[in-house]
């Protein structure tokens, strides 16, 4: 199968899905201190029992410049991303099929490497059932194993490769991102930020991470190479408070996108998780369908934790899409098509690497060429 042409029209048409829009701003950072307007507006927050700053996070690494652009193509990087997912399905399928006919013990050797490679049970059993259809104690090859693979996950996540819509009628649009310490949910946002702005969009950046001053000074690099205003306080300030404000002012700007970041937590800390409910009911005193979009950015090196990562945010954050970093870092990527099958959750990107390119929009069929060397 050919690589796919690479389209003409921008970047943000692929990922975002909506047209582009022109505006200009002054460019800064704003540190926003607690009024007496927003005391009456922001409950007080009481328990902060969040992660402990001196843990290592993969966010609190310093951001680097851009590479110099890539001389191959997305599917490429890609491809050599999933390198470590793949060389394992492929060479364990080669090892499985040569010289070696279609028998009930080899289906459950197939089954169980499908299953250690976080590819799901699930899909694990589609996969079997495809391949021993009509082939049973007769010859197959690695390739058309391979094949079958390929199918299988594309059909999986084809259903779920959606775009992020920024709807242009909403002054801002407002994405919260949410997940664990050291996803790269700050990266992910100055990334996306980014994109936007490359496309003409006001973006505005919300540094809701008040728990970390290394999330708050990323953010504000990511916001001064983007071009974005960044709202921000003093390490320890309230959450929801920061979130407040920061809506405030971006529809005092008429921004297109508010861009909220959100301390990393741990999904089985009940305090924690009930504190993102608090940021979307004060959201909601300003805008009652903010935010727009919720979105969990996953580390595919977590494996089959990931999915309770998604069970938990969904259920108390309302999450509605999901973007997976670090594919490029792990053996573990099919862990995304395991996650596809069980929730159903939107994929809106996903990232091999530093670079801002590195985040691109989600294509199942490219993920499943990649994932399956077909």
């Amino acid at each position: 199968m050919s690589e796919p042409e690479r389209k003409n029209k921008g970047l943000f048409g692929r990922l975002f899905g909506a047209a582009q829009t022109t505006s200009t701003h002054t460019d800064h950072t704003v540190d926003v201190a607690s009024t007496a307007d927003t005391e009456k507006a922001v409950e007080v927050e009481t328990d902060h029992a969040m992660t402990p700053p001196d843990e290592a996070s993969a966010e609190d690494i310093q951001i680097q410049a851009d590479p110099e652009p890539a001389k191959v193509g997305w599917f490429q990087r890609l491809k050599a991303g999933l390198g470590k997912t793949s060389a394992k399905l492929s060479d364990g399928i080669t090892g499985l099929f040569t010289k070696r006919k279609l028998d009930e013990a080899t289906l459950e050797d197939l089954e169980d490497l499908l299953i250690q490679s976080d590819i799901g049970l699930v899909t694990a059993q589609k996969i079997i059932d495809a391949i021993s259809k009509g082939r049973f104690e007769k010859g197959i090859s690695a390739d058309e194993v391979r094949s079958i693979l390929s199918d299988e996950v594309e059909r999986v996540l084809g259903r779920v490769a959606k775009p992020l819509v920024i709807d242009p009628a909403r002054k801002p649009h407002v994405i919260m991102m949410v997940g664990v310490n050291g996803t790269g949910k700050t990266t992910t946002i100055g990334k996306l930020a980014s994109k936007f702005r490359r496309d003409g969009l006001t973006v505005v950046l919300a540094a809701g991470d008040t728990f970390r001053a290394a999330a708050i000074d990323q953010l504000k690099v990511w916001g001064e190479r983007a071009g974005c205003q960044v709202i921000s306080r003093a390490v320890g300030s309230d959450s929801s408070g920061l979130a407040f404000d920061a809506l405030k002012e971006a529809q005092a700007l008429g921004a297109d996108v508010l861009l909220l970041d959100t301390a990393g937590r741990l999904q089985n800390k009940k305090v924690l998780m009930e504190e993102l409910e608090k940021v979307t009911r004060v959201l909601k005193k300003l805008d009652e369908s903010a935010p727009h979009d919720v979105v969990l950015v996953l580390d595919a090196t977590t494996g089959q934790n990931a999915l309770s990562q998604v069970e938990v945010f969904g259920a108390q954050a309302g999450v509605t899409g999901l973007v997976m970093t670090k594919l490029d870092g792990t053996a573990r990527g099919g862990i995304l098509v395991a996650i596809s099958e069980k929730f159903g959750l939107p994929v809106h990107a996903i990232g091999v690497g530093e670079g801002t390119d590195d985040l691109q929009p989600f294509e199942a069929a490219e993920f499943a060429r990649a994932i399956a060397q077909s």
